[in-house]
């Protein structure tokens, strides 16, 4: 007898994994087929795509639009150098500490910037972050202002090898970025993730229904900044070099993640990948302009913003209803059965 059933995939998220698999399979083979510089390139849309999918996670669910999400950037980086620096840690277990580090330093940071709401708690997120960056600059162990450098002995940890430990780190930024958006896409498919969609919706109306918003936005708060703190610490151990204009940068890890959602789609997860291709694709073709390019990616994000409200991915969505990360259940209605004939 037929049934009506709940179901989870779409047909597009079907037909999206076996088209998805291969390319990763491609991704993860690059160190083998590749050259330098696209390992490079592909490294970075990779932890610009995890940055992304963590902004996006805090503001497009929680409902908490922070301007200050470099702090943990740099914390998770700081970390990393101070670890293997003056403690001589290994560079392995301090970059799994990085995270933990990030998110610890993002309890305290919580409860103070909770306190504000809307405009007020975005720039309040962004003060916290320039508080961190100036104190980074006074500490001498941390190089004050002119920051720390990996020295040969360390990064030779990874391998002594130069092409192999380029082609370990890649790896580990590609890990890194799968972690993130399987964090992110497990979490929301979760009872977290249908309370988190409730608050963006109507935070009183949630609360009404039994959803504790403080405790759902304290909990996603501390483990984007754990997350954000890992991928800085991979960021930074790419670099070799941190200082607290790169590390605390909001034009590298805020303006340009928010530019990446927007203009992707905001409050969904297909929207950070769009976002970062355009982004990086808009960089790469109009980098020989100098920093005009930076106004005409201005021009492009106002029309886009214009024009598509809800971002690109939002315009798709809302006009073919296609979804290749679907989170929500959907009720899939049995075939009716024909009467049979006389």
């Amino acid at each position: 007898m037929n049934s009506d059933r709940v179901e989870r995939a779409t047909k597009a998220s079907r037909a999206f994994a076996f088209v998805a698999l291969p390319i990763l399979a491609a991704l993860v083979a690059l160190p083998w087929w590749g050259e330098p510089g696209e390992m490079r390139l592909v490294g970075e849309m990779a932890y610009y795509v995890a940055l992304a999918q963590l902004w996006n996670l805090l503001a497009g669910y929680a409902g908490l639009v922070s301007v200050g999400q470099q702090a943990y950037v740099g914390l998770g980086g700081y970390a990393l150098f101070y670890l293997t620096g003056p403690l001589n840690m290994n560079v392995y277990l301090a970059l799994l500490l990085a995270g933990p580090f990030a998110g610890l330093v993002s309890i305290p940071v919580a409860f103070a910037v909770f306190r504000l709401r809307g405009a007020y708690f975005a720039i309040g997120t962004w003060v916290v972050s320039e508080v961190f960056a100036l104190s980074a600059s006074l500490i001498v162990v941390l190089g004050a202002g002119s920051g720390l450098s990996l020295t040969p002995a360390i990064f030779r940890q990874i391998s002594p090898d130069r092409d192999s430990r380029d082609a370990l780190l890649y790896l580990m930024t590609l890990a890194a970025s799968l972690l993130v958006c399987a964090v992110v896409y497990l979490l929301l498919r979760s009872r977290h993730g249908l309370a988190l969609t409730a608050i963006r919706d109507s935070e009183p109306a949630s609360a009404s229904l039994g959803v504790n918003t403080f405790r759902t936005k304290f909990i996603i708060y501390i483990a984007t900044a754990a997350c954000t703190g890992l991928v800085g610490g991979l960021i930074f151990l790419q670099k070799l070099r941190i200082s607290p204009d790169a590390g605390f940068s909001v034009n590298d890890w805020t303006v340009v993640v928010i530019f990446m959602v927007v203009i992707g789609g905001i409050g969904t997860i297909e929207g950070p990948f769009i976002g970062m291709l355009v982004y990086i694709t808009l960089r790469e073709v109009l980098a020989d302009y100098g920093t005009i390019y930076l106004i005409l990616m201005g021009i492009i994000a106002i029309i886009a913003m214009l024009k598509a409200p809800m971002g690109i991915w939002g315009w798709v969505l809302q006009r073919y209803d296609l979804q290749l990360f679907p989170v929500g259940r959907r009720l899939a209605l049995a075939p009716t059965e024909k009467p049979p004939e006389p």
